[in-house]
Protein backbone atom coordinates (compact mmCIF):
# COMPACT_ATOMS: atom_id res chain seq x y z
CA UNK A 1 0.00 0.00 0.00
CA UNK A 2 1.27 3.76 -0.81
CA UNK A 3 2.74 5.38 2.20
CA UNK A 4 -0.10 7.77 2.41
CA UNK A 5 -2.34 4.89 2.16
CA UNK A 6 -4.52 5.90 -0.67
CA UNK A 7 -4.94 2.97 -3.02
CA UNK A 8 -4.74 5.01 -7.02
CA UNK A 9 -5.65 2.43 -9.76
CA UNK A 10 -2.94 1.43 -12.40
CA UNK A 11 -2.75 1.54 -15.97
CA UNK A 12 -2.04 -0.87 -18.07
CA UNK A 13 1.56 -0.08 -18.54
CA UNK A 14 2.02 0.10 -14.74
CA UNK A 15 0.40 -3.17 -14.43
CA UNK A 16 2.53 -4.80 -17.20
CA UNK A 17 5.78 -3.21 -15.76
CA UNK A 18 4.80 -4.50 -12.91
CA UNK A 19 3.85 -7.93 -13.52
CA UNK A 20 7.45 -8.10 -15.34
CA UNK A 21 8.96 -7.29 -12.45
CA UNK A 22 7.16 -10.20 -10.70
CA UNK A 23 8.17 -12.32 -13.51
CA UNK A 24 11.96 -10.74 -13.40
CA UNK A 25 11.40 -10.31 -17.08
CA UNK A 26 13.12 -6.99 -19.08
CA UNK A 27 11.44 -3.86 -19.36
CA UNK A 28 8.88 -3.71 -21.97
CA UNK A 29 8.32 -7.70 -22.55
CA UNK A 30 5.22 -7.84 -22.23
CA UNK A 31 1.83 -6.32 -24.45
CA UNK A 32 -0.64 -8.25 -22.32
CA UNK A 33 -2.07 -10.63 -25.32
CA UNK A 34 0.81 -13.39 -24.05
CA UNK A 35 -0.27 -16.58 -23.06
CA UNK A 36 0.43 -17.77 -19.36
CA UNK A 37 0.99 -20.93 -20.47
CA UNK A 38 4.18 -19.42 -22.79
CA UNK A 39 5.57 -17.70 -20.01
CA UNK A 40 7.92 -19.96 -18.64
CA UNK A 41 8.52 -17.77 -15.51
CA UNK A 42 4.23 -18.14 -14.93
CA UNK A 43 4.04 -20.80 -12.28
CA UNK A 44 1.89 -21.64 -9.27
CA UNK A 45 4.93 -19.28 -7.06
CA UNK A 46 4.61 -16.97 -9.41
CA UNK A 47 0.43 -17.20 -8.90
CA UNK A 48 0.53 -16.81 -5.53
CA UNK A 49 2.82 -13.66 -5.85
CA UNK A 50 0.43 -12.06 -8.56
CA UNK A 51 -2.64 -12.51 -5.82
CA UNK A 52 0.03 -10.30 -2.94
CA UNK A 53 0.71 -8.01 -6.17
CA UNK A 54 -2.97 -7.04 -6.87
CA UNK A 55 -3.71 -7.12 -3.31
CA UNK A 56 -1.32 -4.44 -2.51
CA UNK A 57 -1.29 -2.25 -5.72
CA UNK A 58 -5.03 -2.82 -6.28
CA UNK A 59 -6.51 -3.49 -3.09
CA UNK A 60 -8.70 -6.50 -5.42
CA UNK A 61 -8.38 -9.75 -3.31
CA UNK A 62 -8.06 -12.90 -5.59
CA UNK A 63 -8.50 -16.29 -4.76
CA UNK A 64 -6.06 -19.16 -6.61
CA UNK A 65 -9.28 -19.89 -7.66
CA UNK A 66 -9.86 -16.68 -9.88
CA UNK A 67 -6.62 -16.77 -11.81
CA UNK A 68 -6.14 -20.30 -12.99
CA UNK A 69 -9.27 -19.42 -15.25
CA UNK A 70 -7.34 -16.91 -16.81
CA UNK A 71 -5.12 -17.48 -19.86
CA UNK A 72 -3.43 -14.18 -20.95
CA UNK A 73 -1.32 -11.39 -19.42
CA UNK A 74 -4.57 -9.41 -20.09
CA UNK A 75 -7.03 -11.70 -18.50
CA UNK A 76 -4.83 -11.06 -15.27
CA UNK A 77 -5.35 -7.40 -15.81
CA UNK A 78 -8.96 -7.20 -16.09
CA UNK A 79 -9.06 -9.78 -12.51
CA UNK A 80 -6.92 -6.66 -11.26
CA UNK A 81 -9.62 -4.06 -12.18
CA UNK A 82 -6.72 -2.72 -15.11
CA UNK A 83 -8.65 -1.17 -18.00
CA UNK A 84 -7.69 -0.55 -21.99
Amino acid sequence: MPLDGILRPMDKQEFLRSFEELLELPPSTLNGSELLEGLEQWDSMAGLGFIALVDEKCGVVLANSDIVRCSTVDDLGRLAGIQG
